[in-house]
């Protein structure tokens, strides 16, 4: 039995050794003991390689603004692991934690005894969302970001109100294939009889499969470029301000989060928002609906987290976020010298990561981090092409940007988990070096 909150957390972190393990016969099972806590959610489900995580803290800002209370299921944590499940952005508590792997670790137990084999930690950590807020917390609306994939992601035993499917990207290729097209037929794998389905897909394969899965589910679809639209109307260092049109509405926002991307993944909440007026019991307005872009915020997500020096925190954790990464600061700072600071896990396409990063870049730096994933300092190093390349400690590279004067501007980028790990220290740095 266990007993304590860190007794959970070792336990769950415990299934990690499972690795992943596709396919819904363990969530269902488990549900089904549970009596179908899932079912008794207001769901909408984000899927997408890029940009899920975003939309999320979009919808959640906008439902909060129009005083819903709202659930959120996100993934990799950023500053705690109790983040993953939480409530108006609220992580939920150490004792609720502790409760649900008190009722949890039981039914994975009998698990371990079948043919099935045991739950991995992101199918023990999917169940307890579902109860939670299934059964011991309901809420107006529960936003869940897809984990993997869509199809055989444990997330994907619910009946959602809405899909959003954001992005297609060539990332986990060895599990989700090698092609747009491969990886679309995957994401498309949420999309649900008759649900409809919003959608931000350019390539033209991924779109046309996309397409083809709603068809034959009978699910409406909302692409953006078709339905509805965005335009940034001003270029500014802190944020956007950019115009959104439907066929019923045009709108102007200002928001704190920057770039295209952004600006895309904020639009896909606006419409999801008015979309559902009639399905949920949240009363929208255009009020709520401006309050709530202008005050989301994600952290890592082309996050300021410095001034002087100018210092910018992104996850960019593939080629796509890459590409979206260095159009926002070529946009934002088009006659400052880049520095970067980056880490990756080793199963990305590092070698066109890195390749893309050395033509921006007037220096770059290398790191690791503790994952057992994460690729050396050295291989990194190793991949790089730039002249003005090193190995160094976060710590050692954040101690020289804090004496710059030189109006350059430094990015932390790479793995979210990389940015996870040193977020904390790094602003505490910098602020630290601001008050003096």
């Amino acid at each position: 039995m266990i007993h304590t909150y860190k007794e959970a957390i070792d336990w769950i972190h415990g299934r990690l050794r499972l690795g992943i393990k596709p396919g819904l016969t363990r969530m269902e099972w488990i549900m089904e003991q549970l009596g179908h806590p899932e079912r008794n959610i207001n769901a909408i489900h984000i899927g997408g390689t890029n940009g899920k995580g975003s939309t999320v803290t979009y919808l959640r800002s906008i439902y909060q603004a129009s005083n819903a209370t709202v659930g959120t299921f996100t993934s990799p944590y950023f500053e705690t692991f109790n983040e993953r499940i939480s409530v108006n952005g609220v992580p939920i508590s150490d004792d609720d934690w502790l409760k649900l792997t008190q009722k949890i670790e039981p039914l994975a137990n009998q698990l371990e005894e079948t043919d099935m084999g045991g739950p991995t930690e992101f199918e023990v950590i999917t169940a307890m969302m579902f109860l939670y807020f299934g059964e011991i917390h309901p809420v107006d609306v529960t936003l869940i970001e897809v984990g993997l994939g869509g199809r055989f992601d444990s997330t994907n035993i619910v009946k959602p109100l809405c899909s959003i499917i954001t992005s297609i990207g060539l990332d986990h290729v060895a599990i989700l294939g090698s092609t747009y097209e491969k990886i679309a037929f995957e994401k498309a794998g949420i999309i649900k009889e008759g649900v409809p389905v919003v959608l931000n897909v350019k390539q033209t394969s991924a779109k046309s499969m996309i397409e083809k899965t709603s068809k034959t589910k009978q699910a409406p679809i909302y692409s953006f470029g078709n339905d509805f639209s965005t335009k940034i109307s001003e270029i500014n260092s802190t944020g956007e301000r950019f115009h959104y049109n439907d066929r019923n509405y045009y709108y102007t926002f200002n928001m704190m989060m920057t770039g295209e991307h952004q600006v895309e993944n904020a639009s896909l909440a606006i419409f999801t928002a008015l979309h559902l007026k009639g399905k949920l019991a949240i009363s929208v307005s255009e009020k709520s609906i401006h309050e709530g872009i202008a005050n989301a915020y994600w952290p890592g997500r082309t996050e300021k987290i410095s001034n002087s020096p100018t210092v910018i925190m992104d996850g960019a954790h593939n080629k796509e976020g890459i590409e979206a990464l260095l159009k926002t600061l070529t946009r934002k700072f088009p006659d400052r010298k880049l520095h970067f600071l980056f880490a990756a896990v080793g199963d990305k396409d590092l070698v066109q990561m890195i390749n893309m990063l050395d033509q921006a870049a007037y220096s770059i730096a290398f790191t690791t981090f503790d994952l057992p994933r994460a690729a050396t300092g050295e291989e990194l190093v190793a991949m790089s092409g730039h002249p003005n390349k090193q190995l160094m400690t976060p710590l050692h590279w954040i101690h020289q940007v804090v004496n710059e004067e030189s109006g350059d501007v430094f990015v932390l980028t790479g793995s979210l988990y990389f940015l996870s790990s040193i977020s904390f220290e790094m602003k505490k740095i910098l602020n630290s070096e601001n008050k003096r």
